[in-house]
């Protein structure tokens, strides 16, 4: 039958694309590392060099280069984008936009690709078979934080993708209900893929280079709360913002925080409430590290606390638990599911509760202690490598190609969360 050839859409710019961008990390790590079969997998991406992915392509997986080069906003651009946000904020419009779905440039078909992996929100239409991720249906839940145009545009694009895919691959069961639920998908289509944290697959710090970085990020040397999250609305840095103020006004306790991740649109509100709260002094919102500085963030912060409002699956609380660091994180979504007992829970919107749950990792070390242990015995059951070989499977199936004992077994399991 020859050579499956099966392209991965990676056209992101890196530093900017958040959660997805550890998804193409994680499946580039773990597709290389399979044991050599009949499948090549290609990775799409824009024009030009692509050093945040390159290092890690090995085995079958290769680059397979776009027409297009990535767009890069001009300052005035980006201006434009902050502007946009705050007046959305106060005058809220109805209008909706004509939404054109994009279209193949023809990069797939002509390379004869078999099968098209798309695990960004983002696609195109193709005659290339497809497996889609539309991660999460965030504006259904929370419309308050989308324009109106916005909403019809996901809305018309979700639509369209999981209409063409013959998969629509989801990272939980929570997010598998979801669509089946609003967008009307049969649950055959709808398969869980748990995913895995992707810092497991980098490099320890050399000796001495934890101490470099912390010097160099200027970070607290008795230790901080971490939450790594760009600043958008849903990810709640807000809330934990005012617990922080809580706890230094009415327990006396004033811990420092960090968080690292762009600071998009929404980040001057943040930084004007730090401003408001007086919490400058124990606050450092560090924008997008690479991750070698994530790794040492980890390793170095006391807790890891996650207040978003909305999420598929949570990197950041696989990370904690990898990196061996107790964490607390939000009643959402698929979160409880996923932390299996082995972090605090606290509800997004409730502050005082949030503001306990930070007192309690921060100032109970047995505490820390039974839940570090707790959540290295969780995330001992996700890898890479296992996510990928159930990739492989689905890939192999939608193909029309012979699926192994190994595959059946992997497709017939049922999901962690």
């Amino acid at each position: 039958m020859g050579t499956l050839n099966i392209a991965i859409d990676a056209r992101l710019d890196p530093g900017k694309a958040g959660g997805v961008e550890s998804v193409i990390l994680g499946l580039a790590h773990g597709l290389s590392r399979l044991d050599p079969g009949d499948e090549a997998y290609h990775f799409l991406t824009f024009a030009g060099p692509q050093p945040w992915l390159e290092p890690h392509l090995g085995g079958a997986c290769r680059l397979l280069q776009s027409t297009q080069a990535v767009k890069q906003p001009s300052a005035l651009k980006t201006f434009e984008r902050a502007l946009r946000h705050r007046l959305r904020a106060w005058f809220p419009s109805k209008e909706r936009t004509e939404v054109k779905v994009p279209r193949s440039d023809g990069t797939l078909e002509s390379a004869g690709m078999d099968l098209v992996h798309f695990p960004l929100q983002s696609a195109f239409l193709t005659k290339v078979p497809s497996l889609y991720h539309p991660h999460d249906l965030q504006h259904v839940h929370l419309p308050e934080l989308f324009t109106a145009s916005e909403i019809h545009r996901r809305e018309v694009l979700y639509r369209a993708f999981c209409a063409q895919a013959a998969l629509v691959p989801v990272a939980s069961e929570w997010v598998r209900r979801d669509l089946e639920a609003h967008l009307g998908l049969p649950p055959g289509k709808v398969p869980v893929v748990n995913l895995a944290p992707f810092n497991a697959a980098i490099a320890p710090l050399a000796p001495g280079r934890r101490e470099v970085l912390a010097r160099e990020l200027a970070l607290p040397a008795e230790g901080f709360v971490f939450y790594a999250a760009q600043t958008w609305p849903h990810k709640n840095h807000m809330a934990l913002l005012e617990a922080l103020g809580l706890l230094r006004d009415r327990d006396g306790l004033r811990i420092p925080f960090v968080s690292s991740g762009r600071k998009g649109d929404y980040f001057p509100v943040l930084e004007r409430r730090v401003r408001e709260l007086k919490l400058s002094d124990q606050v450092q919102f560090l924008g997008f590290v690479n991750h070698e500085a994530l790794q040492a963030l980890y390793e170095m912060c006391r807790c890891v606390v996650i207040p978003s409002r909305f999420e598929a699956a949570s990197f950041p609380l696989w990370e904690a638990f990898q990196a061996g660091r107790a964490a607390a994180c939000a009643t959402t979504t698929s979160l409880p599911a996923q932390a299996d007992g082995a972090a605090l829970l606290f509800p997004a919107e409730d502050v005082p509760a949030l503001a306990e749950a930070i007192k309690h990792l921060w100032t109970d070390s047995s505490l820390r202690t039974e839940l570090v242990a707790k959540g290295t015995e969780n995330v001992a059951r996700f890898s890479w490598d296992r996510t990928a070989r159930l990739f492989r499977a689905h890939y192999r199936r939608t193909a029309g190609r012979p699926v192994s004992a190994e595959d059946q077994q992997l497709l017939a399991a049922p999901p962690m969360f």
